[in-house]
């Protein structure tokens, strides 16, 4: 890479909120995510459907806004969201602004979808979202890179959407942070979709907020600062699964990404599921060739904002599965100083791990080129 090439692995769309009534299956468009004003008594855009709570519009695209700022900010509306959300051509400038190459792009609104309870309207959302974000990123393929949305109570349609999905230009899709716990992700119904995820080589994300089961789901209804500060155990239970339940041994080419769970935890965690294997593995159900630790540094990647405690603990887990994203145009986003944050953040650091940790390492992963 050219020195100061940074890609983001995790940056976000923001939906329009009229795309979903206009590409959703015919059949659920007066069932369709939407925006409503002054909800439940507050002020502000709200997106809902259905049984979600209700979300604040403008908490999608907070980039920049000061801490005391948020909650005056979180009470306007879509239409003061930038360009660069609904036009791909203002996406490039606000790149070159951020001194940004590419972007690893997903969902905004697609994230509280997934606590959608009707299994048949949050599937006909899914496949309306990954045909908008495929348009729209088809704008610049290079530099715009789509994740798409899949949902898993049925495996056969999850695998073919997430098949045609490939063949459309997706380089990768979301799943649930965490399943339920009656089909945790060791059990064989997955099978055909890992399969089909590690022959199509499409990452799988576990992202943040979209754990199908409380923690998440409902993060703006709750003690925000409990579920903020808590939320990667989640994707933590869902690694140890992938691990500890045989799935990467398994599959061997399938690709896990932890998207906005942060680092530093993982070096802890890798550490704990070796020390128990060594101890109780005789004990499990399923028996292992390799240490589970052996597993994640193979196949799980883990991306990052703005924590730089990892830093500490490179030696355990390493540049070669950390990607750095700016999460453009969330609140926690880098934008549009994210050249300066890798420069202070990662000074002090050799070059070559440097490198892959805000270029390489997703170009990697993604297949993105120069």
């Amino acid at each position: 890479m050219a020195e100061g090439r940074i890609i983001s692995a995790d940056s976000h769309f923001v939906e329009p909120p009229g795309m979903w009534a206009e590409r959703v299956d015919k059949k659920f468009r007066d069932r369709a995510p939407h925006t409503e004003r002054n909800v439940n008594g507050k002020e502000g855009e709200f997106f809902v459907c259905e049984n979600i709570n209700p979300t604040p519009v403008a908490g999608f695209f907070g980039a920049g806004v000061p801490n005391e700022e948020v909650a005056a900010h979180n009470r306007k509306g879509f239409e003061s969201a930038p360009a660069s959300v609904w036009d791909p051509a203002a996406r490039l400038k606000d790149q070159d602004r951020d001194g940004v190459q590419a972007e690893v792009i997903y969902t905004s609104m697609g994230m509280p979808l997934y606590g959608l309870d009707d299994t048949a309207l949050r599937t006909a959302c899914f496949s309306a979202y990954n045909d908008w974000a495929v348009e729209y990123c088809s704008h610049n393929p290079k530099r715009l890179i789509p994740l798409g949305l899949i949902t898993l109570e049925d495996i056969d349609a999850a695998t073919n959407e997430l098949v045609r999905i490939a063949k459309k230009g997706m380089k990768g899709a979301m799943i649930w942070a965490e399943p339920p716990d009656d089909r945790p992700y060791s059990h064989p119904d997955y099978d055909r979709f890992w399969a089909a995820a590690q022959d199509h080589n499409m990452p799988l994300s576990l992202h943040i907020l979209t754990g199908r089961k409380g923690m998440g789901i409902d993060f703006f209804s709750s003690n925000i600062l409990i579920q903020g500060s808590t939320l990667h155990h989640q994707v933590e239970r869902s690694i140890a699964v992938f691990a500890l339940g045989g799935v990467l041994e398994r599959f061997p080419r399938l690709t896990i990404v932890s998207a906005e769970n942060d680092v530093a935890w993982m070096a802890y965690f890798l550490w704990r599921m070796d020390m128990i294997h060594a101890r109780l593995g005789g004990l499990a159900p399923t028996k292992l060739q390799l240490k589970p630790s052996d597993y994640v540094k193979r196949q799980v990647y883990t991306t990052f904002i703005n924590e730089p405690v990892f830093i500490n603990e490179l030696d355990r887990w390493g540049a070669d599965n950390i990607m750095w994203s700016s999460d453009y145009p969330h609140l926690a986003a880098t934008f549009p100083r994210s050249q300066e944050f890798v420069e202070k953040t990662f000074s002090g650091l050799p070059a070559e791990q440097r490198r892959k940790i805000v270029h390489d390492t997703a170009a990697r992963v993604y297949g993105i080129t120069d």
